[in-house]
């Protein structure tokens, strides 16, 4: 009865998160926030830690609407095969490839008082992204990548799907089969942001280890399927430093 809503929240003084079992794919999730008798502020992070909202701010009694894009994922590539996951992914960063869709809420007074999930457009725009340890999602507080942090800047339009994984070089990225895993739901529309080099230079120098060759196979995956390749500038490591 009344008005359950607006009169009724969650909250905790500790981050809490809510877990529903979802087949992979894309999702648009819509959060009603605020405290009726008081002031909140809610930060939202997805599936392993990506940030979707942060620090939604209402005033007394005040109650807003907010929505964002969610991607998930398992390691089952369509068409046949799995990604191959590291012992680590299977631990400490399982939330990445479960079947469950989890909704993180945290900040200094999160009020939640409702939550609704729904598909997302079949043709709404795909960011994958492939990398290394400066662009994957990172699964515990303080460790971070640009690629973790970018679906907050995004509007519900877009979503983003992180499928980079620490210390990968090209060629250890594709032989786990997760260029093989982008590529099954790609299409027309999609981007592929790709930042490797980091870890590559471990085995030498770029013409050893085909960098060149295999930086235009990517590409030339991408534009098969008739999205739109984006080569970030690698990271470089620092030397001479005692």
């Amino acid at each position: 009865g009344g008005d359950a809503v607006g009169a009724n929240f969650l909250t905790s003084d500790k981050p809490f998160n809510f877990s529903v079992a979802l087949p992979e794919g894309n999702y648009k999730v819509t959060v009603t926030l605020g405290d009726p008798k008081g002031e909140s502020e809610t930060t939202i992070k997805s599936e392993l830690r990506r940030l979707m909202l942060e620090h939604v701010k209402t005033a007394n009694g005040e109650t807003v609407k907010k929505t964002f894009m969610v991607n998930t994922r398992t390691s089952n590539i369509p068409g046949g095969g799995q990604v191959k996951l590291k012992d680590r992914e299977t631990k400490s960063e399982w939330r990445e490839w479960d079947d469950l869709l989890t909704i993180e809420f945290n900040d200094k007074h999160p009020c939640v008082s409702s939550l609704e999930i729904e598909p997302a457009p079949a043709d709404i725009p795909v960011v994958y992204i492939l990398g290394d340890s400066t662009v994957c999602d990172q699964p515990v507080e303080p460790w971070n990548s640009w690629g973790q942090m970018l679906p907050r800047w995004f509007k519900p339009t877009v979503v983003v799907a992180n499928n980079a994984e620490s210390g990968e070089p090209f060629t250890r990225s594709k032989g786990a089969g997760r260029l093989a895993k982008v590529l099954a739901t790609l299409k027309k529309g999609d981007y592929v942001f790709m930042q490797f080099g980091h870890n590559d230079m471990k085995a030498g120098t770029v013409e050893a280890t085909g960098y060149k060759e295999i930086v235009k196979e990517y590409i030339d995956a991408a534009k098969s399927k008739g999205a739109t390749p984006v080569v970030v500038s690698s990271m470089e490591r620092r030397g001479g430093v005692n």
